[in-house]
């Protein structure tokens, strides 16, 4: 899929006022550069997006705008992005503690 199509949903469902309805969209994108994902991410969505490191044995969630050393002690920094990135952590601590919780599936298939 071309990446100026990919963006083309997640913009409207972040511009939208509306919460995401079910089968809109996906729960995340792949990229396989930094600066594939990142930039459209943040003329996007930047005081929403939340960047994650999968694969871990922990989990990792941050802003997805930096440090922002240039306004840091100013006032004026906004706080919804880190927001975000403490809600995923929860939200993902809490689905990895759940399945842990639970036995393992075994599939039977019949010969």
């Amino acid at each position: 899929m071309p990446p100026d199509t990919l963006w083309v949903q997640p913009a409207q469902v972040w511009q939208s006022e509306y919460p995401i309805s079910e089968g809109a969209g996906h729960d995340g994108y792949l990229a396989l550069y930094h600066d594939q994902g990142l930039i459209p991410v943040k003329l996007l969505a930047f005081d929403l997006a939340v960047n994650t490191t999968i694969g871990l044995p922990f989990v990792r969630t941050s802003p997805d705008h930096g440090t922002a050393f240039d306004i840091a002690g100013k006032g004026v920094a906004r706080s919804q992005s880190t927001e975000a990135a403490l809600e995923l952590a929860i939200s993902l601590t809490a689905q990895r503690l759940a399945s842990a919780a639970q036995p393992p599936t075994v599939s039977v298939v019949p010969l």
